[in-house]
């Protein structure tokens, strides 16, 4: 039987309130399990392989640790970043933006692993031996000779900061690129709003050049905003359509987490009205399988907030009009809790 109208109403404001940023969502919990070993231990490589793991060295230098860990090729960076904080002892600042960091070496260049990304996926991993990563917060990489990093520094004070975000707020590209071009780290948190130069811009209309703009310029697709959401999440929440194609062309994953472990297709199943950003992100292979922490899928999402054409979507897809939230209500429960018609 479902529950009563008022305990789902209950049910749905705790699952937008007291939600951690250092908690992990529990589809990720259910995921492939990490074992930390001691860095002593002698390994064989080939054995981790055909035991289908993968022993990596990471080192984290803001704690001054180094732990040994293997991981399952299979599962994506941030299951593996998720299993990873679950064996700190201390606290890091703004978390979510630490990230896998890949060094460089043999003539490649250094890159932080995309989050969506399978850890099977990058072939410097898979070398003899033990393999190291780093994990460390996300700033912008500058792989070419001769940076002045003295240089770089100065140029970060809080007037050039807020006077980027004011370049992007008045579309004034051409004063944006020439900071990007003397070394600007994109990567930051507006002290006024929270957000990223990449999440504000997301929000406002005819940014496609903006956005191109503070990618090249070493933004990070899954740098988040002091609210937990990704560049991806603030564009679908927008109904921003040409940005949300633009970053999804540009290499953003349509499976980034926000703080709470939701996807941006999620987001639409609550924000309603046009769905092409529905449409683009489904067919970008956008998971339906999200879940908040109190099992709300995405069709109940769209059941309780009358989004008939977003379910039509999510089914058309594949997703699974049977699930439960964790009340046992299935999306037709919620339909008839919140007295929406959707056929």
């Amino acid at each position: 039987m479902p529950r009563s109208p008022t305990s789902s109403e209950d049910e749905m404001a705790q699952s937008f309130s007291d939600y951690s940023q250092e908690s992990s969502s529990e589809s990720s919990k259910e995921e492939a399990i990490y074992e930390t070993i001691k860095t002593e231990r002698p390994v064989s490589h080939m054995t981790d392989v055909q035991s289908n793991s993968l022993t990596i060295r990471v080192i984290i230098p803001d704690l001054q640790q180094t732990k040994c860990m293997r991981f399952n090729p299979n599962a994506t960076v941030w299951v593996a970043k998720q299993r990873l904080l679950c064996t700190l002892s201390q606290n890091l600042k703004d978390v979510l933006n630490y990230g896998l960091f890949q060094p460089a070496s043999d003539g490649s260049n250094s890159e932080l692993l995309d989050e969506e990304h399978l850890i099977g996926e990058h072939p410097q991993l898979a070398c003899e031996g033990v393999p190291s990563l780093e994990f460390r917060y996300k700033t912008r990489l500058y792989n070419q000779p001769g940076v002045d990093e003295k240089l770089i520094a100065r140029l970060h004070t809080k007037a050039n900061l807020r006077r980027f975000i004011d370049y992007i707020r008045h579309h004034q590209l051409e004063k944006l690129s020439k900071m990007l071009d003397r070394g600007l780290d994109p990567n930051y948190h507006d002290m006024d709003t929270g957000e990223t130069p990449l999440t504000f811009a997301a929000q406002l209309e005819n940014m496609v050049d903006f956005i191109k703009a503070l990618r090249n310029g070493g933004a990070h697709l899954d740098f988040r905003a002091k609210d937990g959401m990704t560049a991806l999440h603030k564009a679908a929440c927008s109904k921003n359509q040409a940005t949300l194609k633009t970053l999804l062309e540009l290499g953003a994953s349509p499976n980034y987490k926000d703080s709470r472990g939701l996807t941006a297709l999620y987001h639409t199943a609550m924000v309603g009205g046009d769905t092409d950003c529905c449409e683009l992100l489904l067919n970008e292979n956008a998971s339906i399988c999200c879940q908040d922490e109190n099992g709300w899928h995405e069709i109940h999402q769209a059941c309780r907030h009358g989004h008939v054409q977003h379910l039509e979507h999510f089914l058309f897809f594949g997703a699974d009009m049977t699930a439960q939230n964790a009340s046992g209500n299935t999306a037709l429960h919620i339909c008839a809790l919140y007295n929406q018609v959707c056929d």
